[in-house]
């Protein structure tokens, strides 16, 4: 995930943040302060963008509009700078890790069922207050989702890293790209940058606009949190990092099964797309097929080797984490990619977020929820 609001970088990075001293009922109820009392807040907004498309208060058109609503806010307000309930749920997840870690899976386990947990029951108990007002419902699913999309901060980080590119501002560039992965980027040149930077598109249009869209639309509030968290803790302790080779183990599987499906939808639409941005589908299948199982993540390598194909550039590599140097394998054939291609690489992203919108309204249209609001 990105360092943006999006999420946390790809590989882990992540700030310090200052011990919290406090009980962990109280750290318990500042996760359900941050993931769903911020998403209250926003709801007078999202009934406004709602209230533009046509809200409704029959349940399968209501959620449908919810889902449209929160990516119309997406992709208009994105995130604010300062005082997301994601990096509030970060630090709360941080403050708790440090005090739960163990060099065990079993603990990891514990943690991360115990953080996910808490926000997916109360995006649950929230939409169960709300039952018999689906205006309210709707706006809260609208709020939720705006809270676990990113895909306006992802494309305005790659734009800014790409021009700092093309400007020749290569030490600028490696300091703004640690906003999107966790790689080392001290020693990357103008073709590494762009490279890691089209990376990140790929993979964090997947884990936050693809899967996002697809669990609000099958389980409203609770699934789009609930996915969030999950992504959000395996960015945090999901790496192979000494403290968290077996910490994470939990967070970075659950990841990997709640990602399955998203990246798989994600990568066939960019097949689709491909002409959209100059690309051939037959190349960005091509791709995805032989190169994306050498990936070491599942899902990841399927996003980058769909986007590699369909923009016709080169991707993966060696690279280095935390001093550690990591040889991946190469996805796609074509060129080294340049300041253009990340502009064509966002562009595709915005595609690809578009027709998961379209698909995840659809979907919502088809049935009201599963999430538990009885």
């Amino acid at each position: 995930m990105t360092a943006t609001a999006a999420g946390r970088p790809s590989g882990g990075a992540r700030a310090a943040i200052p011990t919290v001293g406090r009980p962990r009922s109280a750290a318990m109820a500042a996760i359900a302060a941050g993931a769903i009392g911020d998403a209250v807040c926003r709801s007078a907004a999202a009934t406004a963008a709602a209230g533009a498309i046509g809200l409704v208060v029959r349940p399968r058109s209501a959620a449908a509009a919810a889902i449209a609503a929160g990516a119309l806010a997406d992709a208009v307000l994105g995130d604010p700078r300062r005082g997301h309930p994601v990096a509030g749920f970060g630090r709360v997840a941080a403050a708790l890790e440090r005090r739960a870690h163990r060099d065990s899976v079993r603990a990891g386990a514990v943690y991360a069922a115990l953080l996910a947990g808490v926000v997916t029951a109360a995006a649950a108990a929230a939409e169960r207050a709300l039952r018999a007002r689906p205006r309210a419902l709707a706006a809260l699913r609208a709020a939720c989702l705006w809270t676990a999309l990113g895909g306006r901060s992802l494309g305005r980080e790659a734009h800014a890293v790409a021009a700092l590119v093309d400007r020749g501002e290569i030490p600028a560039a490696r300091r703004r790209v640690r906003s999107l992965v966790g790689r080392d980027p001290e020693a990357l040149d103008g073709a590494g940058l762009c490279r890691a930077v089209i990376e990140s598109l790929a993979e964090n249009t997947v884990d936050a606009v693809v899967a996002p869209l697809a669990y609000a639309a099958l389980a409203g509030a609770p699934g789009a949190l609930g996915h969030r968290a999950v992504n959000t803790l395996d960015a945090m302790v999901g790496h192979r990092s000494p403290r968290h080779a077996r910490f994470g183990t939990a967070a970075a599987r659950a990841d990997d099964v709640l990602n399955w499906p998203p990246a798989r939808l994600g990568a066939g639409l960019a097949v689709v797309l491909a002409p959209a941005v100059g690309g051939s589908p037959a190349g960005a299948a091509r791709a995805w097929a032989h190169d994306a199982g050498a990936h070491p993540s599942p899902n990841a390598g399927v996003a980058e080797a769909a986007f590699a194909g369909a923009l016709g550039v080169r991707l993966g590599g060696t690279l280095s984490y935390g001093g550690r140097v990591e040889h991946r394998p190469v996805l796609g054939d074509g060129r080294d990619p340049g300041p253009a291609d990340v502009a064509r690489a966002a562009r595709l992203a915005r595609l690809v977020a578009a027709a998961a919108t379209l698909a995840a309204v659809a979907v919502a249209a088809g049935r009201p929820t599963l999430a538990v609001i009885r």
